[in-house]
């Protein structure tokens, strides 16, 4: 019999949720259980309302659930939040008195316990002990992993965990819950890996040796992970002062020799742009990851959209290009970064990666270890590689519109480059000529470019309906699909990763054909994705799940919609 559960813990901001959760989360992995979960926090230090949500499995999973089966609550408010999603045999932990008997609830004085122990700093450590116990792992289980988590931490600090546990042990020993996943454990699946982790493990396996930043929620987490290389690998992380200052400095490096990257989110891209066309004018490569959040101006800091696409696009004046792609999962993460490294590199343009916090922040088992290339080609042109390094032109005028790229003061080829329009051998210039040459030039790289693009992952794209969507709705789309499927609607669907240059002739031809119901899924209240496939195909979506309220897309979401217009066509 298949286990599908959903767990979540709830209370405010600095009660230690996230740590409840990694406590949790590290349980069940190493019971040798497949997992996803998702943070949801306000913008403040304390206060305000946060939880850490589970799913646990025996099958991999990709996507939250919507129904939550055990709800461990450190204050009042969650229960009050979340009781309408409670399964019809949920079970409620709360930190509180019950002056009436209830059987879905169980009182559990989180603070009071802790405060046995010493302080209420280890009611964290209380609650996550009630919910390993209810789920059926051994007090054994948590001693080793609170082991290992406060290593680094003194004797007295340890023993003050471990004393909690046992006490949440002991608080719900009388207390039966109808999952017990961890009663019957196996070999552990993989490693615990989220999404900023993948990117940023994507970028030191390119051979990122610059990444400059200034803070901006929810692509801090990256920086944070390359800052955690940076004393094992040559790369630099620096904080600058803005975001203008940290594009600047990626330029910089870039024009030197160093794969150099920046991540932002919005607000901190639209401060980037002029930076974008100068790297673009200059045919400098960089890569960019814009973690996207809702907006315009600071919106929601620590929410997650997908309203960023056409300003990626088309962001910076005048045409130049550019890719856009954006990953739906921890390979995809992982990969789509290295490969961005290489085609910024190659094409010398500008790459921009569209994350977003629901793929930075949730964490998954990944069961295949990330694989770093033994070798990465460079595309620099050195002076032994020239006739005559005297006669170099940094604009050279080539059928493909790319021209070798020397590196300055690395030999006896002149670097000359400038901000303005130029000539072949990068000096300033206002002549008719030259620009539109330099314009056609530029724009020469395209369909070398649009060569490079995959086309979008796809399962049952012959079918009647299909889903449409792109990056970290991946998971949940394709959820949705098969539940259709089971249901008896004919459902299929495709997700995105290339995005710019789009894919047109592939797309074309997975999306014609009469009488199709095209959902478009996307986090943004436009269906911007739409809007491109219908300029670039002129195929035109008939129907949209959108939503744009800050919150992850859940696969029954997605399905509700669907069956609230659809008919079953198929038996």
């Amino acid at each position: 019999m298949t286990m599908d559960m959903t767990l979540k813990i709830g209370g405010e901001a600095g009660q230690g949720i996230q740590t409840v959760g990694s406590l949790l989360a590290s349980a069940c992995r190493n019971a040798g259980y497949y997992l996803m979960a998702i943070n949801d926090f306000e913008s403040r230090i304390r206060g305000g309302h946060s939880f850490f949500q589970m799913r646990i499995s025996d099958r991999p999973v990709f996507a939250p659930h919507s129904v939550v089966d055990l709800l461990v609550a450190l204050n009042p408010e969650t229960y009050d939040l979340h009781k309408d999603e409670l399964s019809d045999d949920a079970l409620v932990i709360i930190d509180t008195e019950l002056t009436t008997p209830d059987s879905t609830l169980v009182s559990v004085r989180f603070n009071e316990i802790a405060k046995k122990v010493g302080k209420s700093i280890y009611s964290n450590t209380v609650a996550a002990a009630a919910c390993l116990s209810l789920l059926g792992a051994p007090v054994e289980s948590l001693e080793t992993i609170l082991k290992k988590q406060f290593q680094n931490k003194s004797k007295e600090v340890l023993e003050k965990n471990l004393e909690a546990a046992q006490l949440g042990y002991k608080a719900v020993e009388e207390t039966s819950f109808k999952h017990r996943p961890l009663a019957e454990v196996s070999d552990p699946k993989g490693a615990l890996v989220e999404g900023s982790k993948a990117m940023a493990l994507g970028a030191a396996a390119a051979d990122c040796r610059l990444a400059a930043f200034y803070p901006m929620s929810p692509a801090t987490s990256i920086l944070s992970h390359l800052n955690g290389l940076s004393g094992k690998l040559p790369l630099l992380v620096e904080q600058a002062e803005d975001e203008i200052a940290a594009i600047n400095m990626v330029i910089g490096a870039s024009f030197a020799g160093v794969r150099a990257m920046t991540a932002t989110s919005g607000g901190g891209f639209c401060l980037m742009t002029e930076g974008l066309g100068l790297a673009a004018i200059t045919e400098t490569p960089i890569v960019i990851i814009d973690a996207q959040r809702p907006g315009p101006a600071t919106g929601l800091p620590t929410r997650t959209a997908q309203g960023d696409l056409d300003f990626v696009i088309h962001a910076s004046q005048d045409d130049f290009p550019r890719f856009v792609f954006a990953p739906g999962s921890l390979e995809q993460a992982f990969n789509l970064t290295v490969r961005a490294f290489s085609l910024a590199e190659k094409y010398q343009v500008p790459v921009i990666l569209l994350a977003d916090q629901y793929l930075l922040d949730s964490l998954h088992v990944l069961e295949t270890p990330f694989k770093a290339q033994k070798t990465i080609e460079r595309c620099i042109a050195m002076d032994n590689d020239m006739d005559n390094p005297a006669d170099y032109l940094r604009f050279k005028l080539t059928d493909s519109g790319i021209s070798p790229r020397a590196l300055p003061c690395s030999g006896d080829a002149l670097v000359v480059v400038s901000s303005d329009e130029h000539t072949e051998d990068g000096h300033i210039t206002e002549e008719i000529g030259p620009r539109t040459v330099m314009v056609d030039k530029r724009n020469a790289k395209l369909p070398a470019m649009l060569d490079e693009m995959e086309p979008p992952d796809h399962y049952h794209s012959e079918a009647r309906i299909l889903l449409v969507g792109w990056g970290s709705t991946a998971g949940s789309i394709n959820e949705a699909a098969r539940i259709l499927r089971d249901r008896g609607l004919d459902t299929g669907c495709i997700v995105f990763t290339d995005l710019w240059p789009f894919p047109a002739d592939s797309v074309t031809k997975l999306l014609e054909g009469e009488d199709r119901s095209i959902w478009m899924v996307e986090q943004n209240q436009t269906a911007q994705l739409g809007g491109i496939i219908r300029k670039q195909t002129g195929i035109a979506w008939t129907h949209s799940f959108l939503k744009y309220d800050g919150r992850p897309v859940y696969p029954q979401e997605i399905v509700d919609a669907v069956e609230s217009r659809e008919e079953i066509t198929n038996g």
